[in-house]
């Protein structure tokens, strides 16, 4: 089962497709809101999030971007950061009334920021996004630019990683020692990953498998991440299922964790 927090109920609902083993979604982008406002690549990442989730589930997922009359320019440069933390293209851009039309069927599921505006008379299950702001200091991202592969870091997935951390309906910040963090969780996945891949592979546990399936299906990344971190020590799990693990998590959280994995190690 797939549920979201739905705005409308005021609590958490199945994601009920009009069409079966076909999924919906509107991404609603009103775009920054100035400074290091990241809010709008936010709710890309979380119609990714939930494509993902809802493919290894079996369903065929068509994603359009809805926004309002914005500058052409932060349109394309919204999608390089979104490229850049490898958030899948949509299958198609229209403007929010003509959604429906574009996916040629009754949309299942909303996205949106909670300064979004969202018909609330249409079809489908609404799901609030809360903002999420950059404030890590001296950063040469900017929400003008919204230029990932050349205005962040040596990895713009850490973004990726930090914005998971929080649950995607509450509000995110992202400070400069968060950042850090996620730059070094990252680091330190890939490392053991690569190690691990020169070990016979083994099943995965079903505890976190069961575990896994569930908080996914609420888009928990919160508690997916915190699986992982305790089973990356967890000495009683055989080195080979911890791979498999990781990677066929990797499937959904988009972290390229068998970066390593082939290269030469320190």
């Amino acid at each position: 089962m797939l549920r979201l927090w739905d705005a409308r109920a005021d609590s958490y609902a199945e994601v009920k497709t009009a069409q079966p083993s076909l999924l919906r979604v509107c991404a609603h982008v009103t775009g920054a809101a100035g400074g290091q406002d990241i809010t709008g690549l936010r709710v890309l990442l979380t119609a990714d999030l939930l494509a993902r989730i809802a493919e290894l589930r079996n369903l065929q997922v068509l994603t359009v971007v809805a926004s309002a009359a914005q500058p052409s320019g932060q349109v394309t440069a919204l999608e390089r950061a979104a490229d850049a933390l490898r958030i899948h293209p949509p299958a198609a851009r229209a403007r929010p009334h003509d959604a429906q039309t574009v996916l040629a069927g009754p949309i299942d599921v909303h996205l949106a920021s909670y300064a979004a505006s969202v018909d609330s008379t249409g079809t489908g299950l609404v799901a609030r996004v809360g903002g999420a702001r950059i404030r890590e200091a001296g950063t040469r991202y900017q929400a003008e630019s919204l230029d990932l592969h050349a205005g962040y870091g040596p990895d713009p997935l850490a973004i990726r990683l930090a914005l998971m951390m929080f649950p995607y309906h509450q509000p995110a910040d992202l400070t400069g020692d968060l950042l850090a963090s996620a730059r070094e969780t990252l680091e330190d996945w890939r490392h053991l990953v690569a190690g691990w891949a020169e070990l016979p592979s083994g099943p995965m546990p079903a505890r976190i498998v069961e575990a896994a399936r569930a908080a996914f299906g609420d888009l928990d990344t919160v508690r997916v991440l915190a699986l992982l971190r305790g089973l990356a020590p967890d000495g009683e799990v055989p080195t080979g299922a911890r791979l498999e693990t990781f990677l066929y998590f990797d499937r959904t959280l988009g972290l390229d964790l068998a970066h390593g994995i082939g290269q030469p190690r320190n």
